[in-house]
């Protein structure tokens, strides 16, 4: 991750600034603008992995959700915009989003049923920065998908281990389950999801 500019900025100068076509992927942390570090082979499989299996389980159900290919959650906080690696949407709730169709961006948890980011060498952000801007949002779910167990060992153990976190809202707070090899993920968004840890992981191999 590195930073782009020294100056903060707004959230609406960010947007101005965005480029059109940009060769890299780029967030506002609380009005700084950071490039994120570029993705690996790896971590791509895994998100086109979990995007495809999630998409099979909402049109199975029948729920009126989708993933855009590139889109923002701003916080009301703070000048800031994330732009996961999975970001699940209710299409219904998007006219009630004012930046949804001049800044494909979202602020509402109402939006937005699940978030899952697959970590990177920057995993402080998922584990603490974007874990507590989610849950002040009140996101309903929130995985943290450590495929390379690159995050602190107070989250993933000595020796580290991979390891996914599931963060389901309970009483505006996140409660979280840990899953590794053949466990069974659990998700208050999806219950009859059929998937382990260990398929998630593999599909990066």
């Amino acid at each position: 991750m590195v930073q782009v500019l020294q100056t903060q900025i707004t959230f609406e100068e960010f947007i101005a600034w965005y480029p059109e076509n940009p060769n890299c992927r780029y967030e506002l942390h609380d009005g700084v603008i950071v490039e994120m570090t570029p993705p690996v082979g790896s971590h791509e499989e895994i998100v086109g992995f979990l995007a495809a299996e999630l998409s099979i389980e909402f049109k199975r159900l029948k729920l009126p959700y989708f993933i855009p290919k590139t889109a923002f959650i701003k916080p009301d906080s703070n000048e800031s915009a994330y732009s996961p690696d999975i970001l699940l949407l209710n299409r219904p709730n998007l006219v009630n989003e004012s930046l949804w169709q001049k800044a494909s961006t979202v602020s509402q948890a109402a939006s937005i049923p699940l978030v899952i980011e697959v970590v990177s060498t920057n995993w402080q952000n998922d584990y603490y920065l974007k874990l507590g801007r989610y849950e002040s949002m009140g996101i309903p779910e929130y995985w943290i998908v450590d495929y390379a167990a690159l995050g602190g060992r107070r989250f993933i153990g000595n020796p580290k281990q991979p390891t996914i976190f599931v963060h389901s809202l309970v009483e505006n707070e996140y409660q979280v389950i840990q899953f590794r090899g053949n466990d069974c993920i659990q998700s208050s968004v999806f219950p009859e999801l059929n998937l382990t840890a260990q398929q998630i992981f593999d599909s990066a191999k």
